[in-house]
C-alpha cells in the first residue's frame, strides 16, 4: 500500500498528519529539560509527526525527569554515547553536551530552552553550522545577537525562528494579519498580570517557584520586569516598531479603554509616536496579546463599528491566550516541512534591552545572571542605548563593574567590562559591525 504525501498546499495538521502515515516524523532536537523543555516533550508527544529524538541539559538526570513527567513517550530515553545510533535504535538520546544534538545526523531541527545567553549563541551556531533548523526559545539571546544568527541562517540556508506561543510570536500573529490587510500599528504588546518588583530576588521566592515547578531565578526574571523588557524588545526588533520611552509606558489600561490610553498625546493618550510596542498591567489583558491599528477610511469605520469590532479610527485586535513553549512544536514542524519561519529579527535591530542596577554595585565585582540580585533588564530604542552606551542585558552575566553604579543606574560599556571569553560577547561584536556596515548601505 502507497502512502499518499500531503499536498504541497496542505496545512500544517495535514503535513504533519502525512509524515506520522509515511513514518518519517519531524526530528527535534532538543536543548533544556527545565520547565519549558519538559513541556516540549510532554507536549511532543502529544503529537503526529513530531517527536524528540536527542536532548542534552547541563545535568542529563533533568532530561530522564522530563521524560518521566511527560509518560510513555513514542521513544524511551537512554544516555548516549553514539546519538545517532539511539536515534535509529528508536530511543531518545540523551546527551552530555549540546554539540552531540546540534551535530546529530538524525537530527532536523534544534529547538533551545536554556533561558541562558551564552548558551544559546553557542547552540545556535553550531545549529546552524550543521545546517540545521533552529528554534530559538532563549529570547535572551534573541535579542543580542538575533540579527546576526538570522543572518547565518540564511547564508546557510536554513531556518532561525522565534518559538510559536511566547508572547512575542503571538503578537507577531497580529501585526502581520494587520499590516496585510494594510492597517498601520499604533501600538503592540502584552498583559502583565503583575505590577514590577524592580528590586525582587530570588530569596523571597523559592517557595513559590518550587511550587510552580519553576527556577527561582526564572520566576524573579518575570516578577521584576526583565522578561517583559526581553519580550516586548524582540517583538520591537522584528517588526520594527521601538519603546516610546525608556522602560516603556506599562499603563493599568483595560482592555476596554487600551486604544485610548495607547495612541497619540494629542488625541488623549500617552504615545508621543505611533509605531510602538508596550504593555499593559490592569487585570483581564493577561495571558493575552494585542495590536492597535489605525483605521481611517470612512467605509472601514463604518464596517468596524457594524462589526462591533470597536470604535475607530484606533481598534485594538486581541488574543487572549499564549499556549508558551506548548505551541513550541509548531515552530520546529513549520521550519522543517515548509521552510517558515515564524519569527525572526530584521538585519536591524530599532530596540536593546540595557540593564540598571537593583543595587548599588561596586569595581571589581562581577555580575550575576538575569532575574537575580544586581541588575533587571529595560528596554531602551536603539537610539537610546546608543546615547546612553548601553550594555546590552545578554552580555551583562559574568561582566566586571569598572566603576561604582548606584541602584538605579544603567549598566554601560564606561561602568561594566564584559567576559570577552564568552561567545556571545564575540557575536555581539561581530553583529554590531554587520548592522553598521548595513545602515551604512
Amino acid at each position: 500500500m502507497t502512502t499518499q504525501a500531503a499536498p504541497a498546499n496542505a496545512s500544517l495538521a495535514e503535513a504533519l498528519d502525512a509524515r506520522e502515515r509515511a513514518g518519517r516524523p519531524v526530528r527535534v532536537g532538543l536543548i533544556g529539560a527545565g520547565q519549558m523543555g519538559t513541556d516540549i516533550l510532554v507536549q511532543t508527544a502529544l503529537m503526529r509527526g513530531i517527536e524528540v529524538v536527542a536532548a542534552a541539559d547541563a545535568i542529563p538526570e533533568n532530561v530522564f525527569t522530563a521524560c518521566a513527567t511527560a509518560g510513555a513517550g513514542k521513544r524511551a530515553p537512554e544516555l548516549a554515547d553514539d546519538v545517532a545510533a539511539s536515534i535509529a535504535r528508536g530511543r531518545l538520546a540523551v546527551c552530555r553536551g549540546h554539540r552531540d544534538v546540534c551535530t546529530a545526523p538524525g537530527v532536523d531541527v534544534v529547538i533551545d530552552a536554556t533561558g541562558n545567553p551564552n548558551v544559546g549563541a553557542e547552540v545556535a551556531l553550531a545549529t546552524i553550522a550543521a545546517r540545521k533548523h533552529m528554534v530559538m526559545m532563549n529570547v535572551e539571546a534573541d535579542v543580542t545577537i538575533g540579527a546576526y544568527l538570522s543572518a547565518k541562517a540564511r547564508e546557510a540556508g536554513v531556518v532561525y525562528t522565534l518559538g510559536a506561543g511566547d508572547e512575542p510570536s503571538s503578537t507577531m500573529e497580529i501585526v502581520n494579519f494587520l499590516r496585510a490587510l494594510g492597517y498601520p500599528i499604533v501600538a503592540a504588546g502584552k498583559g502583565k498580570n503583575n505590577k514590577f518588583k524592580v528590586d525582587a530576588t530570588p530569596d523571597a521566592y523559592r517557595e513559590e517557584a518550587t511550587r510552580r515547578n519553576m527556577n527561582p531565578r526564572m520566576l524573579v526574571e518575570f516578577v521584576d520586569g526583565s522578561k517583559t523588557m526581553v519580550e516586548m524588545v524582540a517583538l520591537a526588533n522584528a517588526t520594527g516598531l521601538v519603546p516610546d520611552i525608556p522602560g516603556m509606558h506599562g499603563p493599568d489600561a483595560p482592555l476596554a479603554t487600551l486604544h485610548k490610553v495607547l495612541c497619540p498625546k494629542e488625541e488623549g493618550g500617552l504615545l508621543a509616536r505611533k509605531g510602538v510596542v508596550d504593555f499593559t498591567v490592569a487585570n483581564g489583558v493577561a495571558p493575552g496579546v494585542f495590536a492597535i491599528a489605525e483605521i481611517r477610511h470612512p467605509r472601514l469605520m463604518e464596517r468596524m463599528s457594524d462589526l462591533r469590532i470597536g470604535e475607530p479610527p484606533y481598534i485594538t485586535f486581541f488574543r487572549p491566550y499564549h499556549l508558551t513553549s506548548l505551541e513550541v512544536p509548531l515552530s520546529a514542524a513549520a521550519a522543517v516541512l515548509s521552510g517558515q519561519s515564524h519569527m525572526r529579527p530584521l538585519p536591524v535591530p530599532s530596540a536593546e534591552v540595557g540593564a540598571r542596577a537593583k543595587r548599588e554595585l561596586s569595581p571589581g565585582e562581577t555580575l550575576d545572571a538575569i532575574g537575580e540580585y544586581s541588575y533587571r533588564g529595560f528596554a531602551l530604542s536603539r537610539a537610546d542605548a546608543l546615547r546612553l552606551h548601553a550594555l546590552p542585558l545578554g552580555l551583562a552575566q559574568g561582566a566586571k563593574v569598572t566603576a561604582r553604579i548606584a541602584k538605579g543606574d544603567y549598566l554601560t560599556y564606561a561602568n561594566c567590562a564584559p567576559d570577552d571569553k564568552l561567545r556571545i560577547v564575540q557575536l555581539r561584536r561581530e553583529q554590531d559591525e554587520h548592522v553598521r556596515a548595513a545602515e551604512a548601505a
